[in-house]
């Protein structure tokens, strides 16, 4: 276990029906071959000593004692190796046959779950050979491999920091699933060896299957099936495997292999369980599920820290949390600019607002803003003409920001107007008694509260309310004047960070915008990020860049979503950027930039505490009404001193 990850697989070994002996030599081969990864638990399918299609073969007492003594084997093989397995098996317990899991590590039987809810569906029915785990007493001992072991479906495994349960086969299909309690009562990964048949159309209500559960468990979930080997006679079996957390999919074996599969990730536990703590449900549902239900016994396993300097996530890290891959990234894109939209357009109608006004400056944020107007006034139906942009010219505009606002404004057919914004600043401070040749905070401040004054009394002037352009981002960092650009009356943009609005203005620009306007979009994306408060340089681009000052934005977007969504310390929250940036940023940069991070976005909460209304379009929102709540004099000691001693 790193960093509060556990390494599991889900094997599909190659079979023969009814030949326990073969089995369990390709059982150990896979155990050795996980052993060697750095897995920590590998589960095997159902019945995977004796094939799952014995069918009546299970009535056999040489079938039965032929799996113990091939489970005894594996016992036997397990002795110097620190992976756990699962290995499925028919058992035998007085009267009864039943369809166990067997937890086997470092030589010892430890524990045995049988199967609660026998199948009985598409002409397949388990219990003409095996009893529900129900027809056991609920403490009951089996002599098995030379020692006494607990089979119960009341049982949990502990290897220290982590806990883990077990449903078998087809429970997980059960309207109550074992997997319901076991994450209730602790387990934080649940482990599913299976052996459902493949038919058309099954492949996808599987994976659904596989994720829901532990998307409502908030668990991890490995799922492992049998595959080529088994009998052919009435139905095939695919070798399924699939990893999932917290209802998204980590991994997935490929389908129909004639080959063993072992498939390999990461599940975080530390992830898991900041997400049950935030969940109220899950917290008064485990509270429920207590009052007069049995507790679980929990095994505990031997367990030896991981001292692993290069461990490395198997599992899919993505670098820009807040963006998502391939064909998804267009739906979602659409999604939010109807979600922004949607906001604004309740709020033009509750305030009875004849007109919005929004700072176009030509950089993304505003030209976002604007586009989410553009958006509002059309689902309204209303004339463009009631969005007033006002492009503000300062002391460190460019004429390319200049030309792409006013352009821009242009081509989306609202009411512009220009006011430029030099010599109200001069004036004031020169009222101030400050050098203007001086480029300090109060030299750029000036500026920032100039133009909120003028957006707002212009939104007064016109029987409307000034739009705001901060981003979530900005927000994070502090990074805008207070009660300058970090004021307006409904910022849509609050809950987009940086990193996604290049994506959203890019796909308005492909997706809606005609071809002058997408050429101006394009051109906005492309230009570098700044406040435009320090004067150009002497070739008239931008010198003042925000990320050379705060930091890259893909940094700062990484680091936010794992502080923010996952609660995670500076210690893994650096540990995961090295392994998301291992190709493009180095210790030392990763380093600066989180501890920047860290000061800013504790110190500058006091920006938050009264920022204003403003849509949340994902799972992270600093808004001080809902999902963040923070005291504004928070001290930063704690997390600065983790990020020194990085």
């Amino acid at each position: 276990m790193k960093h509060g990850f556990v390494r599991v697989a889900a094997a599909t070994p190659r079979l023969k029906v009814a030949d326990c002996r073969y089995n369990a030599e390709q059982i150990q081969q896979m155990m050795l071959q996980a052993n060697s990864k750095g897995v920590e638990v590998v589960c095997f399918p159902e019945l995977c000593l004796t094939g799952y299609t014995c069918h009546d073969l299970f009535r056999q007492t040489l079938l039965l004692e032929e799996a113990e003594s091939a489970l005894l084997h594996i016992v036997d093989f397990s002795r110097t190796l620190s992976v756990i397995s699962i290995v499925g098996l028919p058992v035998a317990v007085e009267g009864l046959t039943l369809n166990c899991a067997a937890v086997v590590q470092g030589g010892k039987l430890l524990g045995l779950v049988p199967n609660t809810f026998p199948q009985g569906l598409h002409g397949l029915d388990e219990s003409r050979w095996f009893a529900s785990a129900d027809a056991l007493p609920a403490e009951k001992k089996v002599y098995l491999c030379g020692e006494e072991v607990s089979v119960s479906r009341h049982q949990l495994f502990s290897p220290g920091p982590y806990t883990f349960g077990i449903e078998v086969g087809d429970d997980l299909e059960a309207a109550t699933a074992p997997a319901n309690r076991l994450a209730l009562s602790g387990a934080d990964i649940i482990f599913c060896p299976a052996a459902a048949y493949e038919r058309a159309g099954k492949s996808g209500y599987l994976r659904q299957q596989v994720t829901g559960q532990s998307g409502r468990c908030l668990c991890g979930y490995v799922y492992a099936g049998c595959g080529f080997g088994e009998s052919t006679t009435d139905a095939v079996y695919a070798g399924r495997t699939l990893i999932a957390e917290n209802g998204e999919l980590l991994a997935e074996g490929k389908r129909f292999s004639l080959d063993e599969q072992l498939l390999v990730s990461e599940i975080d536990i530390e992830r898991l369980r900041h997400d049950r703590r935030s969940d109220r449900a899950f917290a008064a549902a485990a509270a429920k599920m207590r009052h007069g239900c049995k507790d679980f016994h929990v095994v505990e396993l031997p367990y030896s820290a991981d001292a692993d300097d290069n461990y490395a996530l198997t599992r899919h890290l993505s670098a820009h949390p807040f963006i998502p891959e391939g064909e998804l990234l267009g739906e979602r894109c659409e999604e939010i600019l109807y979600i922004q939209s949607q906001g604004l357009a309740q709020r033009i109608l509750h305030t009875r607002a004849e007109t919005v006004v929004v700072g176009v400056s030509g950089g993304l944020d505003s030209t976002l803003a604007l586009l989410v107007c553009v958006h509002a006034f059309d689902r309204l139906e209303r004339d463009r003409k009631g969005i007033v942009g006002i492009t503000m010219p300062g002391f460190g505009t460019t004429d390319r920001t200049y030309g792409n606002a006013v352009r821009l404004m242009k081509n989306l057919g609202i009411t512009i107007r220009e006011i430029c914004i030099a010599d109200a600043c001069n004036a004031h401070l020169k009222d101030l008694g400050h050098d203007t040749t001086t480029h300090d905070t109060t030299y750029e401040n000036a500026q920032a509260r100039e133009r909120t004054q003028v957006l707002m009394d212009a939104a007064n002037q016109t029987n409307g309310f000034v739009v705001g352009t901060g981003d979530l981002s900005e927000l994070a960092l502090g990074w805008a004047t207070y009660n300058g650009d970090h004021m307006s009356m409904y910022g849509v943009n609050a809950g987009v960070p940086k990193t996604l609005i290049r994506h959203l203005v890019e796909w308005v620009a492909e997706n809606i915008a005609d071809d002058d306007t997408r050429e101006v979009l394009l051109d906005i994306v492309a230009t570098p990020i700044s406040p435009e408060l320090i004067p150009a340089n002497a070739d008239g681009t931008i010198q003042q860049k925000t990320e050379d000052l705060v930091g890259p934005y893909e940094l700062h977007d990484f680091f936010l979503y794992h502080t923010l969504r996952h609660g995670f310390r500076p210690q893994k929250t650096f540990w995961l950027a090295q392994q998301a940036f291992a190709n493009s940023y180095g210790h030392d940069t990763i380093k600066k930039w989180l501890r920047t991070f860290y000061r800013r976005f504790i110190q500058q909460q006091y920006k938050r505490s009264c920022m204003p209304d403003g849509p949340k379009v994902g799972s992270c929102s600093l808004s001080p009404r809902g999902d963040w709540q923070m005291p504004s004099d928070a001290a930063a000691e704690m997390w600065l001193k983790e990020c020194d001693e990085l």
